[in-house]
């Protein structure tokens, strides 16, 4: 495995679009929750979608950082 990739690199390409899947979902829970109103249950499923996502996301953030050296870790 080499030390760093290069934006063109399947691997970074990969993480970057599960970054951007799981940033799209986030953004999307609040009409879900809105949607949901009445159902606690339907809610706290909502709750816990969004922030697995958004930990998903901070995930991949920091390993493209180390994989390409841009320095994207800290956060």
């Amino acid at each position: 495995m080499a030390d760093t990739h290069s934006p063109a690199d399947d691997i970074v390409f990969d993480l970057v679009s599960v970054q951007y899947h799981a940033l799209k979902a986030a953004a999307a829970y609040d009409a879900y929750l809105r949607d949901a109103e009445g159902h606690e249950d339907v809610q706290a499923f909502f709750t816990q979608c969004a922030e697995q996502d958004a930990e998903r996301a901070r995930t991949c953030h920091q390993l493209l950082g180390q994989l390409t050296g841009g320095g994207l870790a800290s956060s």
